[in-house]
């Protein structure tokens, strides 16, 4: 266990934004000493490197809230968006000091503002907020899951999976065929039945997603088998193309 002054030391957050974050419950202590100190686990400086990523992404607290308190929060992927962030923000920062080393050799006036684009990381961060911020679709999501038992849940989620051990039956077949093809609309409806409305665009995010790593093609392929994620993946692309 660690003391709020002992974790604010760690990570460089100040012990009021702790108790702030603690107030608004985004990230509660494991617990507290009967003076009322606050003490934190492994578990809640976990939360809290989760918090300061998507703070790296200049996401609103309440957002973040509303995304690491999911019960289908995937933090590996969250993982991988920051570093393709910090890459493109070492590219940014290197550009920048080639530019200064450029002029420290040529003089002022060789202009070039190039250096100064942060387009592709307005972009990335743009992508990222639509899959994990305030989009429609994401309340669509908050509002039907809310309104689930945890019974149904679980037979909703059952459901679902056995759409992909049934793409892991087909893997033998052209992903084009007509019968894969109408298992890639089923899955899209069953997504906007349940989840939010899933359009070809989106439905083609996700395929991305299914065969790019991380719980969600390891979960697919567990379902119907080794490579079931990126033959879906394939069909998906076929059918929103």
């Amino acid at each position: 266990m660690k003391t709020v002054n002992e974790v604010s030391k760690l990570t460089g957050v100040s012990i009021r934004t702790l108790q702030y974050y603690d107030k608004i419950g985004l990230l509660k202590p494991a617990e507290y000493t009967e003076s009322g100190y606050r003490l934190y686990d492994d578990a809640a400086l976990e939360r809290l490197q989760q918090i300061l990523l998507f703070r790296e992404l200049e996401f609103p607290l309440k957002d973040i809230k509303d995304i690491v308190t999911r019960s289908d929060f995937d933090k590996r992927l969250a993982l991988d968006q920051q570093i393709e962030l910090l890459e493109l923000k070492k590219e940014h920062i290197e550009n920048l000091i080639s530019m200064c080393r450029g002029l420290k050799l040529r003089g002022v006036r060789h202009l070039d503002f190039t250096a100064f684009d942060s387009s592709k990381l307005d972009e990335y961060a743009k992508r990222a907020k639509e899959q994990w911020g305030n989009t429609p679709e994401y309340k669509e999501f908050v509002e039907k899951d809310q309104k689930r038992s945890k019974s149904e849940e679980e037979r909703m989620m059952a459901d679902f999976m056995k759409i992909f051990e049934e793409f892991g039956g087909m893997k033998d077949q052209d992903p084009a065929s007509a019968e894969v093809q109408d298992q890639v609309r089923k899955l899209q409806s069953f997504i906007t039945e349940h989840f939010y409305k899933c359009s070809n665009e989106i439905l083609s995010g996700l395929g991305k997603m299914y065969a790019g790593g991380g719980e969600f093609t390891e979960n697919i392929n567990k379902m119907g088998g080794e490579g079931t994620a990126e033959f879906t993946h394939r069909a998906i692309q076929i059918y929103c193309g």
